[in-house]
């Protein structure tokens, strides 16, 4: 069973992803923020995180460049969430080692399916 960790500074974000995410047969971990995400990566080990950009304490840029840059976690797969219609920065996230990006609102089937794919993907080597 992958486990997936779902960082994201609203509650009911974080509830319906968990909703999603387990009836499709995931393990869920939740961060409210970018500093409780890095811990929770370090001690459980995720397959995949779901990170908001905007988080606060260290914003999900920061905190997708730090796991990536740790031995321990740089194997998971990172797809951010935003609710900016058009991320500004796309490109910086790529180079944070994010796969892709997913954005608020969101259908939960397009939810599974891109956590899927993401899960599919080879684990890139650490920068």
């Amino acid at each position: 069973m992958n486990t997936i960790l779902v960082v994201d500074d609203e509650p009911a974000i974080r509830a319906l992803v968990r909703a999603t995410l387990e009836s499709s047969g995931y393990r869920l971990l939740e961060a409210p923020d970018g500093v409780s995400a890095l811990s929770i990566a370090q001690r459980e080990r995720p397959d995949l995180v779901l990170l908001d950009i905007a988080l606060p304490r260290v914003n999900g840029l920061d905190v997708c460049r730090r796991l990536k840059a740790d031995p321990a976690t740089a194997h998971a797969q990172v797809l951010f969430l935003t609710g900016l219609p058009h991320h500004p920065d796309q490109r910086a996230s790529q180079e944070a080692g994010a796969v892709d990006t997913i954005t608020k609102p969101f259908s939960p089937a397009a939810l599974v399916a891109r956590v899927g794919q993401a899960l599919r993907r080879p684990a890139l080597a650490p920068r």
